[in-house]
């Protein structure tokens, strides 16, 4: 079976003749094979390393972005670069094990067209822990599959399903999204995951909890469903205060005091509408970046000389 192995580069100039060799030694029964370098605009020397192992092995391609993109970014670079009928997705830190390969392609030969390498421990910590699962249950809500919660960025997927967002175009992007677009077949098996080798993760707290939000007002309507009911909720609240202030008078002869009481109904009804008025705000914000034809990626340079 032929497979694309895409990986997204950033920083990562001491794993990646590493994680090329181990590739090479662990995937020789894949004939052919490619593997797709994107480096994300690098501030080390990763372009560089790119480039020396283009030269020394025929089947490395390099692309090189303009500026920092993003993971997700320079994956959908590389997975409409992909030549063969299975694409692979991992990291550049040799987390994701280079070994594992086989168990993802022997579970998608048995009928998925998506197969996730889920870690079978997690060795974060616990905010960053907290941050992922919140990650991930936007993500289920966006892609509308149980599976979510199983996700990584180690996957192997059948190629032909980027024909489903090969018109797709913007700045915000989420593969896993984008792939549940060309179908409902996914899986995942539980996988060996390694300590990082250099330096630190990328994915911080507050960039997953950013990437949890563009994804439900990128891909989901779910936002201003929530802000709706929201609205609908305190609405019935506000009557049954009303229909208890009228009974209350019409009983006893006198209405309901307390001015605290009045005053925090109506800043209940006040945060109701400015929680409305920013969840609009945001699918505006959106819609103006759309309208502006932001690229996903741009890249500056190959190593395929064209």
């Amino acid at each position: 079976m032929a497979l694309s192995i895409v990986v997204p580069v950033f920083n990562s100039e001491t794993t990646l003749r590493p994680l090329v060799t181990r590739i090479a030694g662990v995937l020789g029964a894949y004939s052919p094979i490619e593997v797709i370098l994107v480096n994300d605009c690098s501030r080390d020397r990763s372009w560089e390393v790119v480039r020396e192992l283009a030269a020394e092995f025929p089947w490395v391609r390099g692309l090189n972005l303009m500026r920092n993109f993003g993971q997700h970014n320079a994956l959908l670079c590389g997975i409409r670069l992909a030549r063969h009928p299975v694409t692979v997705t991992m990291d550049d830190d040799l987390q994701n094990p280079p070994e594992e390969v086989p168990r993802l392609i022997d579970k998608l030969n048995e009928g998925y067209d998506v197969v996730y390498g889920t870690p079978a421990r997690d060795a974060h910590g616990i905010l960053r822990t907290v941050a992922s699962k919140v990650t991930k249950a936007a993500l289920q809500t966006a892609m509308g599959a149980v599976t979510a919660k199983n996700v990584s960025a180690f996957r192997a997927f059948r190629t032909t399903l980027r024909d489903a967002f090969r018109q797709y175009d913007g700045p915000y992007v989420s593969i896993d999204v984008l792939l549940t677009w060309g179908t409902t077949r996914f899986s995942f098996v539980r996988v060996r995951n390694d300590e990082r080798v250099s330096g630190a993760s990328n994915y911080t707290v507050k960039k997953l909890v950013l990437h949890a939000l563009n994804m439900m007002t990128g891909f989901s309507t779910l936002p201003l469903k929530l802000s709706s009911f929201a609205g609908f909720a305190f609405i019935l609240f506000g009557f049954g205060v009303l229909l208890y202030v009228l009974v209350r008078y019409f009983i006893s002869g006198s209405s309901q005091p307390g001015f605290p009481f009045l005053a925090s109904i109506i800043t209940i009804f006040s945060g109701v509408q400015l929680f409305t008025l920013g969840v609009m705000g945001e699918y505006l914000a959106r819609i103006h970046v759309r309208s502006m034809d932001r690229p996903s990626y741009v890249v500056l340079d190959t190593t395929d000389g064209d």
